[in-house]
Parts: structure tokens; sequence; C-alpha cells
């Protein structure tokens, strides 16, 4: 399935060291402004060899407009966008033609299909989100006029976490630092574990938070297409993902409900709000209007450099060295892939709602 969304609708395509990689937008409302630079700019805080702590794959992501926009507008008509492969070696990866790379989709893209792109994993690459933040720059652009922000940050790596909430946290410290946490300090330290496990051959995993504002009450399906199930479907879409939750998560499971409940009181202007939001912004599926906050757990690459036992196609023993350009730590590049999912979530759940409405 290379499709996300109803009414706002994305197809990716595209493999890792093919020609390019790319994305189909289709629902995106007629008139809206898109602004190219914008979406060149995300794109940037995606793509690799942007400092020394993450992998070191030159690739400008330079995204090319192929149909949809028009006088800097959206058609209403697809929108195509592809960003072409300058720094493929497919080299790196002829010893591994005919074995299974531990906790990598060799084995089971193998046994769904038959065969496999062996070259950086093909389809399954994490090179493959780079389609996604195009389309999540454009979803940005649309939620920004409904008045709605989201903002991604590195909350955890390893054991290193902020323990701060993210009303304490600084966001315009977040681009600041190669590893993207709103954190200063943290981030030193940060930096200083993951340039550390680099030099081990080793990688590591950790957490990325993000925060929701703006969302108006009302956006979300009941039953199946519950906003914080789809949420989770999104995130945990994106590779190397291995863990969602949202609110209280699963510190809520030790609350007594007289403490968990959110009750409603009414603010200065007359809204309806919640006291408290250990709910994370969603009751029975549907936005209350609150902040929407989460968090993302990520593994470590599976990637490394020393030997590790394996077997090969014919289910002979064997070993296997790391070779190539990988990340040590995704997470830094994680973040604005943890937005870009998030905005095509609400995107699709905001035009769901409008055309649900007289």
């Amino acid at each position: 399935m290379n499709t996300y969304g109803k009414q706002f609708r994305i197809t990716t395509f595209g493999e890792s060291h093919g020609v390019g990689l790319g994305v189909i937008i289709d629902g995106c409302p007629a008139g809206l402004v898109i602004d190219i630079d914008f979406i060149q700019s995300e794109l940037a805080r995606r793509r690799p060899g942007q400092s020394a702590i993450v992998t070191q794959r030159k690739e400008g992501d330079e995204v090319e407009i192929m149909s949809g926009i028009f006088e800097g507008k959206a058609t209403g008509t697809p929108i195509a966008m592809i960003i072409r492969n300058k720094d493929q070696r497919s080299r790196d990866y002829s010893h591994i033609v005919d074995k299974y790379r531990p906790s990598h989709a060799d084995f089971t893209y193998d046994q769904k299909y038959g065969f496999r792109d062996y070259r950086g994993g093909g389809r399954s690459s994490a090179r493959e989100t780079v389609a996604r933040v195009a389309a999540g720059a454009i979803a940005k652009q649309f939620l920004k006029q409904q008045g709605i922000h989201i903002t991604a940050w590195v909350q955890q790596v390893g054991s290193l976490k902020v323990e701060q909430s993210y009303h304490d946290l600084d966001f315009t410290q977040i681009e600041q630092n190669p590893v993207r946490c709103a954190d200063p300090k943290m981030a030193i330290e940060m930096e200083k574990l993951i340039r550390a496990v680099r030099k081990d051959g080793d990688t590591i995993g950790g957490c990325v938070g993000a925060v929701i504002q703006g969302v108006p009450a009302g956006l979300g399906e009941p039953v199946f297409d519950k906003l914080h199930a789809e949420l989770a479907k999104a995130m945990m879409s994106i590779n190397a993902a291995k863990g969602f939750e949202y609110g209280s998560g699963f510190d809520g499971a030790m609350m007594r409900g007289s403490a968990h409940n959110d009750r409603f009181v009414t603010d200065e202007a007359g809204e309806i709000v919640t006291k408290t939001n250990f709910s994370g912004g969603i009751q029975g599926g549907i936005s209350n209007g609150m902040d929407i906050y989460f968090r993302v757990a990520f593994k470590p690459v599976a990637t490394i450099i020393p030997d590790q036992e394996t077997v090969d196609k014919e289910g002979k023993a064997t070993t296997i060295k790391g070779k190539g350009r990988h990340d040590p730590c995704v997470l830094p590049r994680a973040v604005p892939i943890v937005e870009a999912m998030a905005a095509l979530v609400i995107t699709d759940f905001s035009l769901r709602q409008l055309a649900s409405r007289i």
C-alpha cells in the first residue's frame, strides 16, 4: 500500500537507488498558495549529509514540480513532485545480494515478493520518506491558514531524556543544534553520545516528541478512524518507528480516574476547555480543541559496522559486515518526518470534516 489518506491523499513512489523518489497528491484544495522555497527548506531538514552525526550520503534533495501548481497556486488537479537521486552507491551493497542483514527487511521482502532490490533496501529504505516530507510541506501550508502548527523535537537519545513538559521548552532552540533537541544543554550531551556510538561503529535509538497546536474540536471519526489511531498508523509507518503514545500514554496506566480525568471549564474568552490534558487533546477519537501531544520511539539503525552472524538465501550460516553510509542515530532526521506525517493526518481530517458539514 503506497497511498495514505482519504480526502487529502498521497501516493509515493521510487527506491533508494533508483532514478529518484516522488509523490502524487490528490485532493489539495484549488487556490492554495504554495511556497516552493518552504518545501525545499523542509527537505533540507531531512536530507542526508547535513551534519557530522548523520549519514554522509550527499543529496541536495532538490524538488521538481511536475504538475498541479500554476503561478504559485494549487490548481486542484494532482500535484506531482520528484526528488532525483544523485549520490547513490549501489556497489556498497553488492556483498548482501544473497545475505540477510539482521533486523532489516531483506528476508521479509524476499518472502513476500520472491526477490528484492538489495541496493540500499530499495523501497524499504528510509529514503522513501523524502517524498512524505515534500507532501507534508504542502499540508503544513494548508494547516497554517487554519492556525494549526506542528512542532517536533528530539526528546530522548538512549538513556538521555528531556524531562521537562513541552510547555517549558523553547522551540526556537530546536534548529540551533544538530540533534534537534529543544533543550540546549541536553543537546550537547546527546551529540556527545551519538558521536561516541558512531566511533564504536554502532547505532542508538531514542524518542521524538511532538505537539500539534491550534486544532479545533471535532476532527476525527468514531470507531476505526479515530484521530489518535490514524496518528499512530502514520507514525508507525515511518522506518525504524517502534512505539507510539499520546497524552498520558503508558504513564496513564498507573493513575486513578479521579486524577486522570480532564475536567471541563470555561476560559476567559468563554470557550470550553479542559483544566488538565491527560487525554492529549483527543477524546472518543475526536479532537477536543486542546493541544495534541505524543511521542514516537525509534529503534537503533540496524546497519552496524562490526561483523554479525546471519544466513544466506540457502539458510547457510555466514557473517556480514556493515558497509555504506548510514545514520548512527535516526532521531535528528526523523523530526521533520514526524511533523510531515502529523500534517498529512490533520490535513486529511480537516478536509473530511469540511466535507461532512453543511
